[in-house]
Parts: structure tokens; sequence; C-alpha cells
């Protein structure tokens, strides 16, 4: 029987995105599976019905595409009760945020369903072109520094001119994971004096890897290395309470902050206090990506843009949806180096491994599996 795998439009309030492209369908394809699109699923990403048809999918409504198949493709994982018609045991490929939607992990394993996520891939070598959080988080730092120069209302390069001189904007980012990194690189490229700050010691070259000034706490200890995951973890009181005091003098003189602070399965670091906010310049702005998670500035609104002591403070949710054809180019690419990395020819199907199975595993018959969602 040949695998049928189905990609869903997305229902997510904001969200434009598809988790397959006319050019992972061919190679879908190719592997041996037939692929169903529901209508209209490329529509926000600026993919026609028509190009997938061209592909070689079938496009239908939602009943039609979802009827017999094995394997579900979604940005964002769609409730389980929307996925009727699957095979039993059907595998859906998406974001979950686990943490945060567990009533919705325990719909899938109730419904029979192996929820997959791919936003808890191991950052291992091999798991690199699988990953969908760098992919989408580099272009989120992008478009952070793009939103922020839009509101900005400056320009951002020192330029001379005959009329005098117009210094060059101060960009300051906070926590210098990939969007962090994206994000200085940005902002340099665009002309802005830029510094950034993180709790990992060993980012401190990376950022002056890229042209830009490290601020860190002097002689108390951060994190060694790069903490479990390439992520951030808890620092001490101590260490919070001199970064604070580092980040208070530094923010002042700042016209641009652009704040990526996340701790996987932790409400969001706060790391902008609202007095921090008061001592900027008014025009300035502040675009906070960590908002979905609780924010890192305080005051941020999730979804809206607001003005505190004049000051901008951007709120988008979903960043990278803001940039939708490549970010679904990206996470259509990861869906399918995922999948084609473990296709079975004998079985016509991936078959996981346990160091990636395990990982990325929420339910499996009919039951929550994975053992960060139990301890």
């Amino acid at each position: 029987m040949t695998l049928r795998i189905a990609v869903v439009r997305e229902t997510a309030e904001g969200e434009r995105r598809v988790a397959a492209t006319p050019e992972t369908v061919r190679k879908l394809g190719a592997l041996g599976a037939t692929l169903a699109i529901e209508a209209g699923a490329g529509a926000g990403a600026g993919i026609a019905d028509t190009d997938y048809e061209q592909a070689g999918a079938m496009v239908a409504d939602r009943a039609a595409v979802l009827a017999g198949a094995g394997v579900v493709l979604a940005v964002q994982a769609p409730e389980a009760a929307a996925l009727a018609g699957v095979l039993d045991g059907a595998w859906v490929v998406a974001a979950f945020d686990p943490f945060r939607r567990g009533e919705a992990v325990a719909a899938y394993a109730g419904a029979g369903l192996e929820a997959l996520a791919m936003d808890w891939m191991p950052r291992i070598t091999r798991a690199q072109s699988m990953d969908i959080l760098s992919s989408q988080s580099n272009l989120a730092g992008y478009k952070a520094v793009l939103e922020a120069a839009s509101a900005y209302g400056r320009a951002l390069p020192m330029m001379m001119t005959a009329a005098g001189t117009i210094p060059a904007a101060r960009a300051f980012i906070m926590g210098v994971g990939v969007a962090g990194l994206q994000a200085i690189a940005t902002a340099r490229r665009l002309g802005a004096q830029v510094s950034a700050t993180d709790v990992r010691s060993a980012t401190r070259e990376q950022i002056q890897s890229l042209g830009a000034k490290p601020i860190f706490v002097e002689g108390v200890a951060g994190i060694e290395g790069e903490g479990a995951g390439g992520y951030a973890g808890e620092t001490s009181e101590e260490y919070r309470a001199a970064q604070a005091e580092l980040v208070a003098g530094h923010i002042a003189r700042q016209d641009i902050v652009i704040t990526t602070a996340l701790i996987p399965g932790r409400p969001a670091p706060r790391l902008v206090t609202d007095a921090q906010v008061a001592t900027m310049r008014p025009g300035s702005v502040i675009v906070d990506l960590a908002v979905e998670a609780g924010g890192n500035v305080e005051g941020v609104v999730p979804g809206e843009v607001v003005t505190r002591h004049g000051v901008t403070i951007i709120g988008h949710r979903n960043m990278a949806s803001r940039l939708a054809a490549d970010a679904s180019a990206l996470f259509a690419r990861n869906l399918y180096n995922f999948l084609a990395a473990f296709w079975d020819k004998d079985a016509g199907r991936p078959v996981l491994d346990a160091e990636i199975g395990d990982a990325i595993r929420l339910t499996q018959g009919r039951q929550v599996v994975n053992p960060r969602l139990s301890s």
C-alpha cells in the first residue's frame, strides 16, 4: 500500500506558512509516497493549488485529503479532532509546543495518533537539516530588525551629507542564539552600531565575529559553554542582579533593542523592566521575539504594538510567518529532510531510530510516551 502524505491548510490566527512546497512534493513523490494537499494550503505563502498539482499532488478538501493518510504534515499541529479520516496510528509531523499544549497532546493520544514534535528535534549534527526552530528563528531574527527599522523613523547607518551628519543608530541584541545572531548580522548590514549580550560565555566570540560589541557581566559566573541543547538555562541570583545593573546602564543609550531569550519549558526570562524602558529615548523601538512565551520585556502585549514612555514595543506573534514564502520553503525542506533520512524502501515509509524517535515522539499506542511530559 502506497503511503499517503497529507498536507493541511493552517488555521491558527496569523499563520501564513505551509508545510510543503511544490519542490518537496516532487521529492516526497520520488521516494514513493502520494501527496494530497488541502485546497488553499499554500495561499498565504504565494503557492497556488495548480503549482501543487503540477508537482504531482492531488488537491482537494480536507476530508478527501485526510482519508487514508498515514502521515500528516503541518506547521502548527492542528487539533486531533480536525484530523478525522486518517489511518489509525498515523503520524502527525508538526510543531506542537508540547509544554504549553498538554491537553492537545493528550487528545492526540486518545485519538490513536502518533504525534511527532519537530520543535523537539535534538540539536545534534545529523539532525541540523531537520531543525525547524533554527530555520525559522533565523528568519525571525532578520525580520525583527526590519520591523524595528520600519518603526524607528530614523536612518540606521551613519550618513554624511552637505547638510550635516546623521549618527548611526545603536542596536542592542539580548540573547545570542540563532535569532540573535541573525539580528546582529542584519543590523550590522543596515549600518547600525550593534552590541549584544547573553548569559552563555561561549557567545562572546560569536558576537565579536559578526563585528558587534559584546556586553557581558564581569566577575560573576554566568553559564559556561552553550547550555543544554544550545539554549541558556537558569543563572544564579547574583548573576541576574549584576546583569540587570549592566543592562540598565547600557539600554538607556540604545535606539533599538531586540530580545530573543527563551528557556525550554519555562516562561521567558524578564530582561527589560518598565523602569528600563522609561530610560530610553522617546522614539526608540523594542522588538520582543519571546512574546509567545510570556515575553522578555515588561509591558509587551502579545500580537500588538504598544507605546510606553514614548518607546514602541513590538510584540508580533510568529515573526517567521511574516516572511511566509521563505519560511515555508525552509520549513518544508526540514520536514522532507526528516522523512527522507528515515525512509525505508522495503516498508514504503519512514522508520524512526531511537535517538531521534524517542526525542520527538509525544504519543504512541494511545499513550503519552515522551518522558519530558511526565517528569
